[in-house]
């Protein structure tokens, strides 16, 4: 017997949003947000676009249960967010001007800005976890599980 999905597709690739983007989804439905903050010269950043962000579970789980954003963290136009705007401000002033988002979300004390970082939010905008480091597919299904 021949049977025929009509209409259900496969999800392949996440629904990134911007930060623009992200405000006003928030404000129609609140739900929990993932971020990962890359740069171009960034070798696991790279790595986990093509590891962790093809992977199918991964795909699914940021789909359906999370906000996605996707943020080069050397992004040089200004963002309003939350009725404020950002900027970078460390353009022409280093090698590798960090946006003052990233800087803001995934800084650590006493320890300087690094990739890859991915934070995990709740509804509330609550950052709930910070991740400075390549995430395999395994790795990351178990944090997006959480």
């Amino acid at each position: 017997m021949l049977s025929i999905h009509i209409g259900i597709s496969q999800q392949d690739e996440i629904n990134w949003l911007s930060f623009e983007q992200l405000e006003t989804a928030l404000a129609e439905k609140p739900k929990k947000v993932f971020i990962d903050f890359y740069a171009d010269w960034c070798t696991y950043c790279k790595k986990m676009d093509k590891a962790a962000f093809q992977n199918p579970e991964v795909i699914k789980r940021l789909n359906t249960a999370y906000y996605a954003v996707k943020m080069n963290a050397e992004h040089k136009d200004s963002i309003q967010f939350g009725g404020d705007v950002f900027y970078n401000k460390e353009l022409g002033k280093k090698r590798n001007p960090t946006h003052e988002i990233p800087l803001l979300l995934a800084s650590r004390e006493d320890v300087p800005f690094s990739l890859p970082a991915v934070l995990v939010l709740d509804e509330y905008f609550q950052v709930k976890a910070r991740y400075f480091e390549y995430l395999s597919p395994k790795k990351m299904v178990k944090i997006l599980s959480e």
